[in-house]
Protein backbone atom coordinates (compact mmCIF):
# COMPACT_ATOMS: atom_id res chain seq x y z
CA UNK A 1 0.00 0.00 0.00
CA UNK A 2 1.26 3.45 -1.02
CA UNK A 3 0.09 7.07 -0.58
CA UNK A 4 1.33 10.67 -1.15
CA UNK A 5 0.24 12.98 1.70
CA UNK A 6 1.36 17.17 0.79
CA UNK A 7 1.54 20.05 2.97
CA UNK A 8 -1.28 22.33 2.55
CA UNK A 9 0.37 24.96 4.45
CA UNK A 10 0.75 25.72 8.04
CA UNK A 11 0.49 22.55 10.19
CA UNK A 12 -1.91 21.08 7.85
CA UNK A 13 -1.27 17.90 5.31
CA UNK A 14 -3.73 16.04 2.60
CA UNK A 15 -3.33 12.94 0.69
CA UNK A 16 -5.54 10.66 -0.79
CA UNK A 17 -5.52 6.64 -0.11
CA UNK A 18 -5.08 4.40 -1.94
CA UNK A 19 -9.30 3.79 -2.22
CA UNK A 20 -10.01 7.31 -3.59
CA UNK A 21 -10.90 8.88 0.04
CA UNK A 22 -9.34 12.65 0.72
CA UNK A 23 -7.89 13.09 4.20
CA UNK A 24 -6.98 16.10 5.41
CA UNK A 25 -5.06 16.24 9.06
CA UNK A 26 -4.32 19.68 10.81
CA UNK A 27 -2.66 20.66 14.30
CA UNK A 28 -4.70 22.50 16.66
CA UNK A 29 -4.39 25.92 16.64
CA UNK A 30 -2.35 26.76 20.09
CA UNK A 31 0.69 24.83 18.39
CA UNK A 32 0.19 26.45 14.74
CA UNK A 33 -2.60 24.63 13.07
CA UNK A 34 -6.20 25.83 11.91
CA UNK A 35 -7.97 22.93 12.91
CA UNK A 36 -8.65 22.59 9.62
CA UNK A 37 -8.35 18.27 9.79
CA UNK A 38 -9.05 15.33 11.94
CA UNK A 39 -5.19 15.32 14.44
CA UNK A 40 -3.45 12.33 13.61
CA UNK A 41 -3.68 10.76 16.49
CA UNK A 42 -7.36 11.10 16.19
CA UNK A 43 -7.58 9.06 13.26
CA UNK A 44 -5.49 6.31 14.64
CA UNK A 45 -8.29 5.89 17.18
CA UNK A 46 -11.03 5.90 14.58
CA UNK A 47 -8.69 3.56 12.64
CA UNK A 48 -8.61 1.16 15.33
CA UNK A 49 -12.24 0.91 15.93
CA UNK A 50 -13.34 1.32 12.23
CA UNK A 51 -11.06 -1.73 11.85
CA UNK A 52 -12.16 -4.16 14.53
CA UNK A 53 -16.28 -2.75 13.74
CA UNK A 54 -15.59 -4.31 10.39
CA UNK A 55 -13.88 -7.44 11.14
CA UNK A 56 -16.88 -7.96 13.97
CA UNK A 57 -19.91 -7.13 11.02
CA UNK A 58 -18.06 -9.38 9.07
CA UNK A 59 -17.79 -12.32 11.22
CA UNK A 60 -21.48 -11.45 12.60
CA UNK A 61 -22.62 -11.67 9.38
CA UNK A 62 -21.09 -14.94 8.52
CA UNK A 63 -22.78 -16.30 11.48
CA UNK A 64 -25.63 -15.37 9.83
CA UNK A 65 -26.84 -12.28 12.96
CA UNK A 66 -27.53 -8.90 12.32
CA UNK A 67 -27.16 -6.42 14.57
CA UNK A 68 -30.02 -4.10 14.83
CA UNK A 69 -27.08 -1.33 15.89
CA UNK A 70 -23.74 -1.15 16.85
CA UNK A 71 -21.33 1.72 18.42
CA UNK A 72 -17.88 1.78 19.59
CA UNK A 73 -16.67 4.29 22.48
CA UNK A 74 -13.20 4.84 22.04
CA UNK A 75 -10.93 5.95 24.85
CA UNK A 76 -7.06 6.66 24.31
CA UNK A 77 -4.51 6.68 27.03
CA UNK A 78 -1.19 8.77 26.34
CA UNK A 79 1.85 8.88 27.40
CA UNK A 80 3.14 12.12 29.28
CA UNK A 81 6.53 12.10 27.35
CA UNK A 82 7.37 12.45 23.59
CA UNK A 83 6.42 10.96 21.45
CA UNK A 84 3.61 10.59 23.67
CA UNK A 85 2.62 7.45 22.42
CA UNK A 86 -0.89 5.58 23.09
CA UNK A 87 -0.10 3.27 25.60
CA UNK A 88 -3.77 2.04 26.23
CA UNK A 89 -6.82 1.89 24.40
CA UNK A 90 -10.09 0.81 25.69
CA UNK A 91 -13.14 -0.31 22.64
CA UNK A 92 -16.42 -0.86 24.23
CA UNK A 93 -18.61 -2.45 21.74
CA UNK A 94 -21.91 -1.66 22.06
CA UNK A 95 -24.73 -4.03 19.94
CA UNK A 96 -28.30 -4.16 19.88
CA UNK A 97 -30.50 -6.88 18.62
CA UNK A 98 -30.86 -11.16 18.59
CA UNK A 99 -27.26 -12.14 19.69
CA UNK A 100 -25.92 -14.53 21.36
CA UNK A 101 -23.43 -13.48 23.97
CA UNK A 102 -21.11 -16.61 22.87
CA UNK A 103 -20.99 -15.50 19.07
CA UNK A 104 -20.68 -11.87 20.28
CA UNK A 105 -17.70 -12.61 22.22
CA UNK A 106 -16.47 -15.04 19.46
CA UNK A 107 -16.23 -12.00 16.95
CA UNK A 108 -14.63 -10.14 19.26
CA UNK A 109 -12.04 -12.28 19.83
CA UNK A 110 -11.47 -12.89 16.50
CA UNK A 111 -10.93 -9.89 15.69
CA UNK A 112 -9.01 -8.44 18.88
CA UNK A 113 -6.43 -11.10 18.47
CA UNK A 114 -6.18 -12.51 14.66
CA UNK A 115 -7.85 -10.13 12.06
CA UNK A 116 -7.43 -6.81 12.95
CA UNK A 117 -4.10 -5.16 11.29
CA UNK A 118 -4.49 -2.08 12.17
CA UNK A 119 -4.79 -3.21 15.83
CA UNK A 120 -1.71 -5.35 15.39
CA UNK A 121 0.63 -2.82 14.29
CA UNK A 122 0.50 -0.75 17.15
CA UNK A 123 2.34 -1.00 20.26
CA UNK A 124 -0.51 -0.02 22.72
CA UNK A 125 -2.43 -2.19 24.85
CA UNK A 126 -5.92 -2.45 23.51
CA UNK A 127 -8.67 -3.55 26.19
CA UNK A 128 -12.22 -4.56 25.35
CA UNK A 129 -15.90 -4.69 26.59
CA UNK A 130 -19.07 -5.02 25.24
CA UNK A 131 -22.86 -4.53 26.11
CA UNK A 132 -26.12 -6.27 24.34
CA UNK A 133 -29.46 -4.87 24.31
CA UNK A 134 -27.47 -2.28 27.12
CA UNK A 135 -26.60 -5.38 29.39
CA UNK A 136 -22.91 -5.40 29.91
CA UNK A 137 -20.84 -8.42 28.94
CA UNK A 138 -19.93 -10.80 31.57
CA UNK A 139 -17.28 -12.53 29.65
CA UNK A 140 -13.36 -11.82 29.45
CA UNK A 141 -12.08 -10.86 26.16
Amino acid sequence: MELTIKWKEKMAFSGVTPSGHEITMDAAPEVGGENSGARPTELLLQAVAGCTGIDIISILHKMRLEPSSFQMEVKGERAEEHPKRFTGINIHYALEGQLPEDKVVRAIQLSKDKYCSVSHSLNAEITVSYSINGVKGENQI
